[in-house]
């Protein structure tokens, strides 16, 4: 009898030291992989906005998450090798800031899911099947809505009432999101009586010779659609709009940081935000696969004082009232 207790109170025992190394166990952090082809300054807005989304959420670095940041630093070549660092880190998602961070990481893993911050053509950059079933492992946010170029030549109409030529620049006329564009803006042009000069820019070479000939067309104005080949080279498209005294507006607020006249366009730093909520539900158990693609819904003018100095423009007071953010 007193051995069958002690056999009892053994196993009781054992049993009670199992429950008690279970319930010691750390729960396993998800960890999150960033990659951006910026630096961590220029970044920072963006990557606040992506923390800031986070803890709408509930998670909180370095509690109950752990985020791995890669920079590329300005320096492209550098991606492949940052997102297979990223990769053999085992991440459980990997955020990307733009088209080709993307691309470096869906090269580096087709299992890994992957949440785009902004694309511009998730589609035709062979990203996604389709905007509403993403279908592989890549997810996340569309930076254009096609409803934005018929506005930006709204406000260059606003800001130089004799408009009448404008010159468009797009990486190609094939390109789904160029075409949903061009058609918005022919919409608008048709309205404002602006004849359109349609300028293609296949490679960086190409884009002095597509000022050159805005110049040539007598263009009022130069309206830059999205696109890798520009926003890899905006400084070069900032100086050749101040040289040719053309005013010109973008999509995306970096070209106005970097000395560019205008910018209207998504709000990136909202679209890291919103990126915050596919990492959410992907941890949950939701696939990628099953999260459709979503526009922006947030936009912003930023005007350039000093841009517009340089080339002899007025920005009339009721455009200036409306900017989000003014460079003086």
């Amino acid at each position: 009898m007193k051995k069958k207790i002690t056999v009892l109170t053994l196993c009781a025992m054992l049993f009670a030291l199992c429950v008690s190394a279970e319930a010691q166990q750390p729960t396993k952090i998800p960890r999150i992989g960033y990659l951006t082809g910026a630096t961590p300054d220029g970044q920072s807005a963006r990557i606040e906005a992506f923390r800031q989304g986070m803890r709408e959420l509930g998670y909180v670095e370095g509690k109950n998450i752990l985020v791995e940041y890669r920079y590329a630093e300005l320096k492209p070549d550098r991606l492949p090798a940052l997102a297979a660092e990223l990769v053999r880190l085992k991440v459980d998602v990997i955020v990307t800031s733009a088209g080709g961070m993307t691309r470096a990481a869906k090269e580096a893993t087709n299992t890994i899911p992957i949440v785009m911050a902004q694309d511009n053509d998730p589609v035709a950059n062979g990203f996604v099947a389709s905007l509403a079933r993403p279908g592989g492992n890549i997810t996340g946010l569309f930076n254009v809505a096609p409803e934005i170029s018929g506005k930006q030549l709204e406000l260059l109409k606003e800001i130089i009432p004799k408009l009448s030529r404008v010159a468009v620049l797009g990486s190609s006329a094939n390109n789904q999101g160029n075409v949903r564009q061009l058609r918005e803006i022919e919409l608008a042009a048709k309205a404002f009586k602006v004849k359109l000069q349609y300028l293609v820019v296949l490679s960086p070479k190409d884009i002095e010779a597509a000022f050159r000939a805005a110049v040539k067309g007598r263009a009022d104005a130069v309206l830059v659609l999205p696109g890798s080949i520009f926003n890899s080279r905006r400084t070069q498209i900032v100086k050749l709009a101040a040289k040719s005294r053309l005013p010109a507006i973008y999509n995306r607020s970096e070209y106005v940081v970097d000395g560019g006249l205008m910018t209207y366009g998504a709000s990136l730093p909202d679209l890291d935000r919103r990126a915050a909520t596919y990492v959410d539900k992907i941890l949950k158990g939701i696939k990628a696969a099953d999260l459709p693609v979503e526009q922006p819904t947030k936009f912003e003018l930023l005007i350039n004082l000093k841009a517009a100095k340089q080339i002899g423009l007025t920005i009339p007071p009721n455009v200036l009232v409306r900017a989000d953010r003014v460079i003086k």
